[in-house]
């Protein structure tokens, strides 16, 4: 009786944060959006179309996210992971904590709803609930970490292919930032990070900065250790006056060296790797095929035999 009437308070009062906050929130008149289309006789305004749900629920986020008490530092902090995961909307940063603070309440709400009528003790309920709220208040930082790592890694795949591209557009008597320009654009489709990454290197280069700072920012934005080295490279390349064909054409071979090397001790290590799958799996079943008919004949055979005697 205890646990269902902590159950029916803790719901009381999850919905009444949750009915405030919903008029905190949506309480605002909205402001009309008009809709104007020119005529020869002037302006004529159009009716406000239905807001899609999804939208709304985007705009449910961002008012979320503005209310959530965040530190200057943990807000520098998380605008660096979401722009390493490629997450770089005006929104991005509302939304990831309008997530964290819409599925911090929900969860704990669905495992409260889930444990009113089990048998479990108060305490474990509790547990189970403060786990899903934890769960829910952390999860959006462990997803935006997954996609960070996914992004790192596609570009690293990626990044021999625009080198090698970049030499041949360097050789070709290209300049740097033509040729930085130049693999954007080849790079669009096969390596669409790689290309994201080199147009925005193209438009700080057109918005007047310095070439080393926007190779700088290229290295921070995308934290990736070969972009990092690809970078260092071609700044002191500038900075000295040697040759970027040179430079970057000795990069290039570096690089497919350290690919080799990486994947030669893959291959050593995956003998390391299979002698477990081996022996728990495939020797287990090569014994069962070899041997089991030969002992289900022995048995049908000596069981007989023992009856007899």
């Amino acid at each position: 009786m205890s646990s269902i009437l902590l159950a029916a308070v803790l719901f009381l009062a999850i919905t009444a944060v949750g009915t405030v906050l919903g008029l905190k929130l949506w309480a605002k008149p909205k402001e009309a959006i008009e809709r104007v289309t020119a005529t020869g006789a002037g302006m004529e305004y159009e009716e406000e179309t239905p807001i899609h749900p999804s939208l709304a629920f985007r705009e449910l986020l961002n008012r979320l996210g503005e209310r959530l008490p965040t530190s200057p530092k943990d807000v520098t902090v998380m605008q660096k992971r979401l722009i390493r995961a490629g997450l770089r909307g005006p929104n991005a940063l509302k939304m990831l904590y309008g997530s964290k603070v819409a599925l911090g309440v929900a969860l704990p709400a669905v495992m409260m709803l889930a444990t009113v009528g089990s048998s479990a003790e108060t305490s474990n309920k509790m547990m189970a609930i403060l786990a899903a709220a934890g769960f829910g208040f952390f999860a959006p930082n462990e997803y935006v970490s997954m996609m960070s790592k996914r992004r790192q890694k596609q570009m690293g795949r990626g990044l021999p292919n625009a080198l090698d591209l970049m030499v041949v557009c360097v050789e070709s008597g290209l300049g740097l930032d033509q040729a930085i320009l130049q693999v954007a654009k080849e790079l669009e489709h096969a390596h669409p990070e790689i290309s994201e990454e080199f147009a925005l290197v193209n438009l700080e280069l057109k918005a007047g900065k310095r070439r080393a700072e926007a190779l700088r920012n290229l290295a921070d934005r995308t934290s990736v250790d070969d972009l990092k080295k690809l970078v260092a490279v071609l700044i002191q390349a500038d900075r000295f006056g040697t040759g970027v064909a040179q430079s970057l054409r000795a990069h290039a071979d570096f690089m497919r060296v350290q690919a080799r090397q990486v994947a030669e001790e893959k291959a050593a290590k995956l003998g390391v790797k299979l002698v477990f799958p081996i022996f728990f799996f495939i020797l287990p079943t090569l014994f069962v095929v070899t041997v089991g008919p030969v002992a289900v004949k022995i048995m049908r055979e000596l069981i007989p035999m023992m009856q007899g005697i």
